[in-house]
């Protein structure tokens, strides 16, 4: 498989936005930010990020056969069998370096893993699929803060909370990316705005914090204008938009914290992100 193959599959431009998820894991968890362990849990992250999107599209050949033939497997650039293949074991190569993290963290990767797989198996068929979704990136928050410490605090759960409203309404935008039919219901998109609600006492805050909070707010409006175009391209435009803010939100949650030069970091992961979605497809 070529690397620009295995990067198509991979979604790799959105994979700033899970380092951020495991970023902001850490710092709501108060625990000490090491960079060593930032690092093993950016590369636990991305394998596992990276193996939902390989099964992802070998679960959905058939569907994007019709609706996305150019992705790789429709395209020929690569077998389905061989995506599978990879998909698993690159599931298998996350859990493994889960071991290192303890227990607490092993369990959590297990039921991340097991969302995963949940959802890319039934995500065509289930009107819970979204929940599933936002459930893959809470995941990601939870091994971060069980590995820092053995009971995370409120603010984790929080945050977690505020991720999972998000990307529930992401994921019902992306479900339209395929032009079957025109995003025209509203209140689905109300999940959005569930970290904006939590994260409200930034505007009290200081004027680094009220600036994220006021851009955040503008990046979300952008994002649902482009998805109810009821054009394919600008609806799919629309979701990588949102997928990019995912990385907004970790930065909304880690400043609500305090932590202002992590939130910094994490709207790095944002630029990052747009930056690397003009290379790879963010679908």
């Amino acid at each position: 498989m070529r690397f620009s193959t295995a990067a198509k599959l991979g979604r790799v431009s959105n994979l700033p936005t899970v380092w951020t998820n495991v970023l902001a894991g850490v710092v709501l968890a108060g625990g000490p930010v090491e960079v060593p362990k930032l690092v093993v849990l950016a590369l636990l992250a991305t394998l596992l990020y990276v193996a939902g999107m390989f099964l992802n599209d070998a679960f959905d050949a058939e569907f994007d056969a019709k609706h996305r033939p150019e992705r790789p497997i429709p395209a020929g650039e690569v077998t389905r069998a061989t995506v599978l293949r990879w998909g698993l074991i690159l599931l298998d190569l996350g859990l493994a370096l889960a071991l290192l993290l303890g227990l607490p963290a092993l369990l959590a990767a297990l039921a991340t893993a097991a969302a995963i797989v949940i959802y890319d198996l039934h995500h065509k068929q289930v009107v819970y699929a979204p929940v599933l979704m936002g459930l893959c990136r809470v995941g990601l928050y939870s091994i971060a803060a069980f590995t820092v410490v053995d009971c995370p605090p409120t603010q984790v759960w929080v945050g977690a909370l505020a991720l999972l409203s998000y990307v529930v309404g992401l994921t019902f935008v992306a479900k339209h990316e395929s032009g079957e039919a025109t995003l025209v219901r509203f209140a689905p998109l109300l999940g959005l705005f569930g970290p904006l609600v939590l994260a409200l006492p930034l505007l009290g805050g200081s004027i680094e914090q009220q600036v994220l909070f006021v851009g955040c707010v503008m990046w979300v409006l952008r994002s649902i204008r482009l998805a109810r175009s009821g054009s394919p391209p600008l609806i799919r435009s629309g979701v990588v938009s949102l997928i990019a803010g995912i990385a907004l939100v970790d930065a909304m949650m880690i400043a609500g914290a305090g932590e202002l030069g992590w939130a910094l970091v994490a709207v790095g992961g944002f630029g990052a992100t747009l930056a690397a979605q003009r290379l790879v497809a963010g679908t």
